[in-house]
């Protein structure tokens, strides 16, 4: 596979690393960009094949039948995840980001409460005010380097106008994968406080050995009427630019408010995005995501080492996702200070642990979904800039 070959992707319009300088003051001349989730390799071979058998087509017309790629994503959910959906289950949206800010859209009004587990992708946050709406975070607790539920501390935030939870599913930034037994717990905290509860499961590919995925609606499917689960490829495989997920709506009022707001919108989504995952989500597609798995698990092994011999530093042992959380409250720092020698001593951009908001606040997310080589680098690059502690 190609997960170690470089690749360039400076002055692509690259988020990751052409706006770096601008939000970090790290050079993509010499620095790391370690921030936004995406990967710095290659998709799968099938997917690019799928790009190039349509290029060679040369006609990009209107599309109106996605019978092949419902079924995709169906056959994908059985065998990778042992959940049994049907085709009309599936909804497009423009990307989960998209799909968040339609649930809020129709589900919710401005000025209600919506429930968050934190700390959590920041997106979660932003979208739920930039809507007009109300956050409600509830912390996790942290149990030596493991994140658990407080139900209890949950319930003493709400006050009873919360309509919404929108939960997170393996756990953004943490990496957990939730046990069958904490999400039963967190179906029955929305039905006992009357919460629609939006189950974003994007990293649900993203798991380590050891580690077994579950889908809410696997767990639950007694609260199908206040469930909206949201999937995609584009974390999997590298293709979130081209901005295609799924909310799979099981029950049937629900998924029909959500299609006449998509009918009142005339949204569609993109044919090529369609070719792209119907070809990811294929057995071809499988074995490639299962060998990214092997190298990013090689990666985590590699970093975490790197930072369990900096005093001071801990990274939390990721069960999934290939985002590592790393707290830096042992060396005693102010955020400022141990935030400085990442960005200016080690030249490396990672995403800032506050934006995730309470308890994210003496970490730092680093992004391992690269190739070996870089990531040796930035171990390097981080025990050189601690190694006064040392």
């Amino acid at each position: 596979m190609n997960f170690d070959d470089p690749i360039d992707r400076r002055g692509t319009h690259c988020n990751q690393w052409d706006r770096m300088e601008q939000l970090y003051g790290v050079s993509p001349a010499d620095g790391l960009a370690m921030w936004t989730a995406d990967s710095d390799y290659a998709t799968a071979p099938c997917v690019i094949e799928a790009i190039r058998k349509a290029a060679d087509h040369g006609v990009f017309g209107y599309v109106a039948i996605y019978d092949d790629y419902l079924k995709a994503v169906q056959w994908w959910m059985k065998t990778r995840h042992g959940w049994d959906i049907e085709t009309d289950w599936v909804l497009t949206a423009q990307g989960l980001g998209n799909a968040i800010a339609l649930c809020l859209d129709v589900w919710t009004r401005p000025g209600d409460r919506v429930v968050t587990f934190n700390p959590v992708y920041m997106e979660f946050q932003s979208k739920v005010e930039r809507a007009g709406r109300q956050i409600v975070q509830c912390p996790l607790k942290r149990v030596g380097d493991r994140y658990e539920l407080d139900l209890e501390d949950a319930q003493s935030r709400l006050d009873g106008s919360e309509k919404m939870l929108i939960w997170c599913s393996p756990q953004n930034p943490s990496g957990r994968v939730w046990t069958k037994a904490e999400l039963r717990a967190v179906a029955d905290f929305a039905k006992r406080n009357d919460l629609l509860l939006i189950s974003d499961e994007i990293h649900h590919d993203l798991v380590y050995p050891g580690q077994t995925f579950l889908p809410m609606h696997v767990v639950a499917p007694d609260i199908t009427d206040r469930l909206v689960v949201l999937t995609a490829a584009s974390k999997t495989f590298n293709i979130a630019g081209q901005r295609t997920g799924n909310m799979i709506i099981p029950d049937p009022g629900l998924r029909r408010a959500m299609v006449q707001r998509l009918n009142t919108l005339d949204y569609k989504p993109s044919t090529l995005s369609l070719f792209m995952i119907e070809a990811a989500y294929s057995p071809e597609g499988a074995l490639w995501a299962d060998a990214q798995i092997a190298h990013l698990d090689r990666n985590r092994r590699t970093f975490d080492a790197a930072i369990a011999a900096i005093p001071g530093l801990t990274s939390i042992p990721l069960e999934s996702t290939y985002l590592a959380w790393v707290d830096f409250s042992g060396t005693g720092m102010s955020h400022a200070e141990f935030s400085d020698r990442v960005l200016k001593k080690a030249k490396i951009a990672p995403s800032d642990g506050p934006s995730f908001g309470p308890g994210g606040e003496t970490f730092l997310r680093f992004n391992l979904a690269k190739p070996h080589a870089f990531v040796v680098e930035a171990c390097k690059r981080l025990t050189a800039a601690f190694s006064d502690l040392q």
